[in-house]
């Protein structure tokens, strides 16, 4: 089975990347949740409110997830045909940037921060139409917001773009996309609503290293896979032909 299929093994795992990467996004979106919550007035923070606003930044988030996905992969399907081999090297970048994302979890290896640099620029461009939605008090301004707040740049996310780009199929690579936005979502949901619970468990040193492993084996089954391929396609070339 080719890994980066969208069949249901892949999309689960996107699921679980995005669940076991919690810890970075209590970091990143947990004080944009405390800040949405607070800065509705208190006459309003009614919680099926609260709930319906929470909702909707996510959802703009998860949203603006696959829309990347969906752009990075068609570059992906454009190299892919304008240059032999590259489908092969796209596929070993994605596995390891997926080992860098597990390293970054664990703690033991901060080097992915530095991949986040390539986004700053655009996002001091849109990071300002964000602050002009606050205070969000309606739902469309918080789903505005989510879609704003989704292209801040995040190591993690820059690690799932790079398995969309090998996956060079729009629609996949959205639903992959979008799969681990929903697996980041009950963490990010739970930060928002101060679930101390959920927090400590996910910034556990021994879940990060679960989560860490857990990706790590998944990517060297990619790598894995990918050199049984090679292997075989070397094979069939110096095979003889028979006439």
């Amino acid at each position: 089975m080719d890994p980066t299929d969208l069949s249901l093994p892949p999309l689960a795992a996107a699921f679980v990347f995005g669940l076991l990467g919690g810890a970075h996004c209590i970091g990143m979106c947990g004080g944009i949740m405390s800040a949405l919550t607070f800065a509705v007035p208190p006459s309003m923070r009614q919680p099926g409110r609260l709930a319906g606003l929470l909702l909707g930044y996510n959802l703009g988030r998860i949203i603006s997830y696959m829309i990347a996905g969906a752009l990075v992969a068609l570059l992906g399907s454009v190299l892919n045909h304008a240059l032999d081999g590259i489908a092969l090297v796209l596929r070993i970048l994605a596995a390891v940037m997926l080992i860098l994302m597990a390293l970054y979890i664990a703690n033991w290896w901060k080097g992915l921060l530095r991949v986040e640099v390539l986004g700053r620029s655009l996002w001091r461009r849109i990071e300002p139409l964000g602050r002009g939605l606050m205070p969000v008090v309606k739902v469309p301004q918080a789903f505005a917001l989510g879609s704003i707040w989704g292209w801040m740049p995040c190591g993690l996310i820059y690690s799932m773009l790079a398995w969309s780009l090998a996956v060079a199929e729009p629609l996949r690579a959205a639903a992959m996309m979008g799969a681990f936005g929903l697996g980041t979502l009950p963490v990010v949901l739970a930060t928002g609503m101060a679930a101390r619970r959920v927090s400590l468990w996910i910034r556990h040193p021994a879940t990060r290293t679960l989560a860490a492993l857990l990706i790590i084996a998944f990517a060297v089954w990619q790598l894995w896979h990918l050199h049984s391929m090679t292997g075989m396609d070397d094979m069939a070339s110096m095979a003889p032909s028979h006439h």
